[in-house]
């Protein structure tokens, strides 16, 4: 073996020993603090599907009432969702994430506060314009700190907060039904609040411990510092060297209009799930506790499956089969748990439904910013976010609109499925340049 190969092979070690410490480095700084945040945030966001076991009764919500309440969120969500994400590149993910944990925080506790049609639908209203610029914030502050092949699994990793929050929300705000009439108020109410509170006070840790970018980090060695700048700067030339869209040319791009359009598909399925499989489980005949554990199910099942299909796109540097398959998967199963009339199976299918809608989530966010970068990023991440947002509403509604008009909720399941299954079609249809995404400049 030559001195000058052996000279190689110690660079090349170095390397990986390099890569390997800062990759650790960042992952134990920032995904458990942003699982942690994610956690509260969803939590706070669907934790009405268990208000509604008690409070729909209580206050004499119908069917299409709660609905419109669950999805109106979405609304205010949708307004102010990309001028929220343009505000995180302007003034920095410290500042702005913890301002908006802190007012999402307080406005759901005071969901306990709801006491008619108007004020439920005014405080829905107002926690998603909160709200709006937190999720697309993350996802552009992560790419901020991970190269293109990591992006998959550590966007699963932050998005695990999604399931784990229904695998330990659901128990949990099962049992804190059970404080109704402690101090006088109702279970749904203490629900609320005690949801609520750990949102403002991690936001206010947020403004503190999270580090805006990677030049700023004093965690990370000089050594480290390089590695990141050399490899991000590198992906960014590769990206800005095929083409370098405006923020104007990235949000009328037909490709990112295509991509809102899958994301609208998908997440049509996972709202209409959530804010209804508490009281699709209860109708088994189950008490509120009961009925907590058993929807915690499927997304238990749903958390493993989201990391490991993650991994495996990473590994493999494929995108469109795992987006694509998996959506096609939910919505076979959707339609599929609307014939079933045996718990038993239903629930089955419905685990089935819950890992095809989270295999897809991680690694759906990987197809922008492939190709995207700074503020054209921000502004295009955004506003797929929003426009799929919607379906948070749309979801929902047509649930309970079909709940309402026929009496069963699996009539509704079946007609949400046509929205993965065509948001899958979406996807085989779009592909997606793998060689673009994993491109370095050469120097």
């Amino acid at each position: 073996m030559s001195q000058t190969t052996t000279f190689a092979d110690a660079a090349s070690d170095a390397r990986s020993s390099i890569e390997t410490s800062t990759i650790r480095a960042i992952s134990w700084r920032l995904i458990p603090f942003l699982v942690l945040a994610y956690f509260f945030s969803y939590l706070d966001r669907v934790n009405l599907g268990f208000a509604a076991l008690t409070m729909n009764a209580e206050l004499k919500f119908t069917p299409l009432i709660f609905s419109w309440g669950a999805g109106i969120f979405f609304i205010g969500y949708f307004i102010f969702e990309v001028p929220s994400n343009l505000a995180l590149e302007k003034f920095g993910a410290s500042r702005w994430i913890a301002r908006i944990m802190v007012t999402w925080g307080i406005i759901s506790a005071l969901m306990a506060l709801v006491s008619g049609v108007t004020s439920f639908y005014v405080l829905r209203f107002l926690l998603g314009v909160a709200e709006a610029g937190f999720f697309p914030g993350i996802i552009l502050y992560l790419t901020y700190w991970y190269p293109a092949e990591y992006r998959a699994r550590f966007l699963a990793a932050f998005a695990i907060a999604v399931p784990v929050s229904t695998v330990i929300g659901a128990p949990v705000s099962g049992l804190l039904l059970g404080l109704d009439g402690m101090m006088g108020l109702k279970g749904w109410q203490w629900l609320f609040i005690i949801e609520g509170i750990p949102s403002v006070l991690l936001g206010l840790v947020t403004w503190f411990y999270l580090t805006d970018r990677p030049e700023k980090a004093n965690w990370l060695s000089a050594e480290q510092k390089a590695w990141l700048k050399a490899k991000l700067d590198s992906e960014i030339a590769a990206k800005q060297a095929v083409k370098h869209p405006s923020l104007g040319q990235a949000l009328s791009s037909p490709k990112v209009i295509a991509l809102s359009l899958i994301y609208f598909g998908f997440v049509g399925a996972l709202y209409g799930m959530q804010f209804w499989l508490p009281q699709i489980v209860k109708a088994f005949g189950l008490t509120n506790a009961q009925t907590g554990f058993v929807t915690a199910i499927p997304y238990l099942f749903g958390t493993i499956a989201m990391i490991l299909w993650a991994r495996h796109s990473d590994a493999s540097r494929e995108r469109v089969m795992h987006v694509g398959a998996p959506l096609l998967l939910t919505a076979v199963a959707l339609g599929i748990s609307s014939y079933l009339t045996d718990p038993t199976l239903t629930m089955v299918v419905l685990t089935v439904a819950a890992i095809g809608v989270f295999c897809c989530f991680g690694v759906f966010w990987t197809l922008p910013t492939a190709w995207l970068s700074g503020t054209a990023a921000a502004g295009a991440i955004a506003l797929i976010n929003s426009i799929g947002n919607l379906a948070g509403f749309g979801g929902p509604y047509l649930i309970g609109w079909v709940k309402e008009a026929t009496g069963q909720t699996s009539t509704g399941l079946l007609v949400l499925a046509v929205l993965p299954l065509i948001a899958g079609l979406l996807v085989f249809a779009g592909g997606h340049d793998s060689k673009q995404e994993f491109a370095e400049q050469k120097r």
